[in-house]
């Protein structure tokens, strides 16, 4: 860790690292007891990420999925946001690679940095170097919309529909992010309930590449609050994001079901 020298570098460096843990992890233990090996997925990448945060950022408070939540932060400059393992369903799945290990650092009231380790893709996205976003999709190509494999939201299908969009099933919010990234998806759009580590590193990394991030009804995500739950969420390319925001809209009031209604 010697030769990490700001946030972004800890961050990247951080998830990284955590997902080599999470690997060997997978390895040894294999998938015969899936709950098992969640629950020592959780633990293992919690424990690392806590103790080297504590180490290198000792002044600087955590919110961790598997931590207790210590109001403390909620009065502190500097908050690392963290997901030790976000996918764990997938985690515990031979084959998928739809898991991930999130690190985000929220400063006086916004996010600073971040890191999306896809540790079973070899990859690590964050703010240090973000990816390339393209100036355009490709013309004519049918849109994407990636969403929960396990509880995607009805009103999804129902916009997909009036999109004349592929739905595009995947695991952990990270992963999912990532893909719009990396261009393999264009929207993520979620309204299924979440909290803020499930998103704050990959919005991060989003919003250093230049991507869409807000609410789905357009407003600001806000991080650090003293509720974390955060419900729903917008990803996309920019000159996407108006037409997309209005379709919600005209979805929910057209069915008369709002995007928070089923799934």
């Amino acid at each position: 860790m010697s030769s990490i020298r700001n946030d972004h570098e800890v961050a990247r460096d951080l998830a990284t690292e955590a997902g080599q843990h999470l690997l060997r992890l997978r390895a040894r233990h294999g998938f015969d007891e899936p709950e098992v090996l969640r629950t020592l997925g959780d633990r293992t990448a919690h424990e690392f990420l806590f103790s080297a945060l504590g180490r290198l950022r000792p002044s600087d408070a955590v919110l961790s999925e598997e931590g207790v939540d210590d109001s403390a932060r909620l009065h502190a400059r500097r908050v690392w946001i963290i997901d030790p393992l976000d996918g764990t369903r997938e985690f515990a799945e031979a084959n998928r690679t739809d898991w991930a290990v999130h690190v985000a650092l929220w400063e006086n009231g916004q996010l600073a940095a971040g890191a999306v380790a896809l540790p079973a893709q070899g990859s690590t996205l964050s703010t240090v170097d973000p990816p390339w976003l393209p100036d355009q999709r490709p013309s004519g190509q049918r849109l994407r919309i990636t969403t929960s494999r396990t509880r995607p939201p009805e009103f999804v299908q129902r916009m997909a529909t009036s999109l004349g969009a592929e739905v595009v099933p995947m695991g952990s919010a990270g992963a999912k992010i990532c893909a719009v990234l990396l261009g393999i998806a264009d929207i993520y759009v979620h309204a299924g309930g979440q909290f803020e580590w499930d998103s704050a590193a990959p919005v991060a990394v989003a919003h250093a590449a230049g991507l869409h991030a807000s609410r789905i009804d357009g407003t600001r995500l806000t991080y650090n609050q003293v509720d974390p739950s955060l419900p729903d969420i917008l990803v996309c390319r920019p000159e996407l994001s108006s037409m997309l925001l209005a379709n919600i809209r005209d979805v929910a009031e057209r069915d008369d079901a709002g995007p928070h209604a089923g799934g």
